[in-house]
C-alpha cells in the first residue's frame, strides 16, 4: 500500500491583540485561499481518506474550507499535539489517526510542518526561494513504503501547491 500525506499550513490569519494566537480567525484571503486548495484537490480527483486538524481556529477554519470545497462529508480530526508540538508529536498522530489511510490530510502551523517535509523527503528535493510553506500551501508526499516507516528521507516530494499561483491561474483563466 502506497500513502500519501498532504500537509496544508492554515491560510492567512489575523494577527491582533484582540485574539490569542490560537483562537486568530482568517483573513478574507486565508478563508479564499482554502478553498483554492480544496478545489484544486477536487480537480485532481484527490480525495483524503482521514482529514486531521489542529484546533486552533485558523487551521481548523482552513480544513472545513478546504473540506466543503472537496464537497465531501469527511469527518475533521482536532488533535492538540498538532498545534506546535513539533514534527515527533505529528509523527505521533499520524501513526495513532492515520495509519490505516492512505491518502491523509493534515492542517497545521509552520515551522512544525516546513521542517517535518523536510525531514521527509530531504534538502536536495526541495525547491529553492521564498518561503517553503507559506499560508495555504499544500505539500504532497508519498511514501513507496506501507506508511509505516516515516523516518527521515522515507518521503517523495510529489508537488508543492501554493494558493496564491491557483488564484492567478483562475484569474488569467478568466482574462
Amino acid at each position: 500500500m502506497k500513502k500519501e500525506i498532504w500537509l496544508l499550513r492554515h491560510g492567512k490569519a489575523k494577527r491582533d491583540a484582540h485574539y490569542q494566537d490560537f483562537d486568530r480567525p482568517l483573513k478574507k484571503w486565508g478563508q479564499q485561499a482554502a478553498g483554492l486548495v480544496g478545489e484544486w484537490l477536487k480537480q485532481e480527483g484527490l480525495t483524503p481518506d482521514l482529514v486531521l486538524s489542529s484546533p486552533a481556529k485558523r487551521a481548523h477554519d482552513t480544513a472545513k474550507l478546504a473540506v466543503a470545497a472537496l464537497e465531501s462529508h469527511h469527518q475533521i480530526q482536532l488533535d492538540k499535539r498538532l498545534y506546535f508540538e513539533g514534527m515527533d508529536a505529528i509523527k505521533a498522530v499520524i501513526a495513532e489517526h492515520g495509519s490505516s489511510a492512505e491518502q491523509l490530510l493534515i492542517v497545521g502551523h509552520n515551522p512544525d510542518f516546513e521542517d517535518l517535509l523536510i525531514h521527509w523527503v530531504g534538502a536536495a528535493q526541495i525547491p529553492l526561494g521564498e518561503k517553503l510553506l507559506p499560508t495555504a500551501a499544500l505539500a504532497r508526499i508519498t511514501f513507496t513504503s506501507d506508511g509505516q516507516n516515516l523516518d527521515a528521507g522515507s518521503g517523495q516530494l510529489v508537488s508543492l501547491i501554493y494558493a496564491k499561483s491557483l488564484a492567478h491561474s483562475k484569474q488569467n483563466d478568466k482574462d
